[in-house]
């Protein structure tokens, strides 16, 4: 069914396909009888939990920041039964993003190149709307597991970041489970410079100083570029179990094009922007065994990159990871997706 479905929403434009489908299954979910039947059609069977930084998430597959980013589907996801669903990327300030079109698909490697620009409702809005999910009926027995992709406006210069990440860890603090502190992304102009040792050190210790004064210490992530040379991967871990960070997220999407099997001229007529899909699954999981022996084993990693099936899944856990989460792949595997990973996966015995 959902290959039919697929066709036709390929044929649309790929951010219009992406909220109209979303926008449609929010309406069928509002039909009782019709939100029973999704349910217990994309339910995944029940699992040991994921027990990490103090959350108990109840699969270890997640939804990737970039697919919500304004927590508008948190009913929605969780019905398709995602272990936890990562919101974002926010900004202190609404913001429209890149000019379109700016999301395309490139159906012969199984990818997709994205230059969003980190759009967004501004973290006044989405920190309300997140109330409100707490607060409604769902998300008060919810056990889906919420974390908070946060960023900095296009506007505000690096020297000065430093400000926007607070503002975002602040107003999300009360209503997210955990934080991703996102600085590799290669559509906001110069962000990724942001991934430099000192650079770095500073907006980390500055959210931990704020996270100090808080009841509950709620985990702070730190989201990496799979371009990233062996070197400032070293300097990533190092600076990582210097501070004692919570966690990595490996990885975000990649700026490299090499090995595609799309037309060149296609790929060059696309421009700029975040390759994501199968072509990342090799580095990204190279990314996490790297990080996994940097830190010999002690910090925990979510993997990200290139999850079509559990034999992916099985194999970012196997690098290292403790989670995974899925972007691209939900989009060409369709709504069973977490549910075709959870009946197959292999939990390596590290785990």
């Amino acid at each position: 069914m959902y290959q039919l479905l697929r066709f036709l929403f390929f044929r649309l434009d790929a951010e219009k396909a992406h909220y109209l489908a979303m926008n449609g299954f929010r309406w069928m979910t509002q039909v009782p009888a019709l939100r029973l039947m999704l349910k217990k059609i994309f339910t995944p069977p029940a699992v040991a939990p994921v027990n990490v930084w103090g959350l108990s998430f109840k699969n270890p597959i997640g939804l990737g920041a970039g697919f919500d980013k304004n927590a508008s589907y948190l009913r929605e996801l969780e019905l398709l039964g995602f272990g936890f669903v990562e919101i974002g990327t926010v900004t202190p300030l609404p913001q429209a993003g890149n000019d379109k079109p700016r999301l395309f698909r490139l159906p012969q490697d199984r990818a997709l190149i994205n230059r969003m620009g980190f759009n967004n409702d501004g973290v006044e809005v989405i920190a309300r709307r997140l109330a409100d999910w707490r607060s409604s009926p769902t998300g008060k027995i919810s056990r889906m597991v919420i974390g908070g992709n946060i960023g900095k406006n296009k506007i505000t210069p690096n020297e000065e970041a430093w400000k926007d990440y607070e503002k975002c860890f602040l107003a999300l603090y009360p209503h997210v489970d955990y934080f991703v502190v996102n600085v590799s992304s290669p559509n906001t102009p110069g962000l990724r410079e942001l991934q430099e040792k000192e650079a770095l050190r500073t907006i980390l210790t500055h959210l931990q100083t704020l996270r100090s004064r808080e009841a509950v210490q709620k985990p702070i992530l730190l989201k990496i570029a799979p371009d990233l040379s062996d070197e400032q991967l070293n300097d990533v871990a190092d600076l990582a179990m210097e501070i004692q960070l919570n966690g990595l997220v490996a990885t975000n999407t990649t700026i490299a094009r090499s090995g595609l099997q799309t037309e060149k001229t296609t790929v060059e007529a696309i421009g700029p922007g975040g390759l994501s899909g199968q072509p990342l699954r090799a580095r990204s999981t190279e990314v996490i065994a790297r990080l996994r022996e940097q830190t010999n084993g002690a910090l925990p990693i979510m993997g990200s990159g290139g999850i079509f099936t559990a034999a992916d899944a099985t194999e970012k856990l196997e690098a290292g990871a403790v989670l995974v989460q899925v972007w691209t792949g939900f989009i060409y595997e369709g709504p069973a997706i977490v549910k075709k990973i959870v009946q197959g996966l292999s939990i390596p015995s590290n785990q």
